[in-house]
């Protein structure tokens, strides 16, 4: 039997999350296990998640071979906090394989699967036609996602992410401990750039899945303050 998808914004929903072990991943997951409007909670992983929740399904798969999983792709939301860094990824094009293609290969699949909202963490500055690689790459992302035709896209940008991170960044750190000295002069269209804690940006996303709108959405700094209230 087809599942059945509804365009009311009160209907139980259903949720996959990919990023659900990195920064901002791990809030939201907490916060859509803990959200009553989604019924059923999908995490794909590339291994095994210690994390058991009646609404939580752990889907473990190859990114390099998503099309193998296509029951993971029937929800109603998808929430992308897919990302890594250059250093992390090893090369150039290890780095664009994960912020880009696989995030690509995300949203046409759950697309072609029925899903209307997808949810992007992207950064600051994004922009596919910039000669900065790593900006260039988010910039990318976000017009193959919107090309994929979702009935509401939303794509956050926020600044440089704080929280407790699992892996050793210490040149992230050394860039946000520089914008936080910076952050009173970082005002008027400069506020975009402050740095914002990752629960901050997921509690954001759930803010704007649950508000709707039909289109393509993009959030900075004050947006995300404010969906996250």
């Amino acid at each position: 039997m087809d599942r059945v998808f509804t365009d009311s914004p009160s209907a139980p929903r259903s949720a996959l999350i990919a990023g659900a072990t990195g920064l901002t991943g791990g809030f939201l997951l907490d916060m859509l296990l803990e959200e009553t409007l989604y019924q059923d909670v999908k995490a794909l992983v590339r291994r095994p998640l210690d994390r058991q929740h009646p609404k939580l399904t752990v889907v473990v798969a190859d990114y390099d071979r998503l099309a193998e999983s296509p029951d993971a792709f029937q929800v109603d939301d998808v929430f992308c906090c897919l990302g890594t860094t250059i250093k992390a990824a090893g090369s150039q094009a290890a780095f664009r394989k994960v912020d880009l293609e696989y995030v690509v290969t995300l949203a046409r699949l759950a697309r072609a699967a029925g899903a209307r909202r997808f949810l992007l963490v992207s950064s600051i500055g994004a922009n596919a036609a910039t000669s900065n690689f790593y900006l260039s790459v988010k910039g990318a992302a976000e017009e193959a996602v919107e090309a994929c035709g979702y009935p509401e896209l939303h794509v956050f940008r926020p600044g440089p992410l704080t929280g407790p991170r699992r892996e050793n960044r210490p040149g992230e750190r050394v860039g946000i401990l520089f914008t936080r000295l910076l952050t009173p002069i970082l005002a008027g269209r400069l506020r975009r750039f402050r740095p914002i804690h990752a629960q901050k940006v997921a509690a954001g996303m759930v803010g704007a899945a649950l508000s709707g709108g039909a289109g393509r959405h993009v959030y900075t700094f004050d947006d995300i303050v404010r969906l996250a209230r």
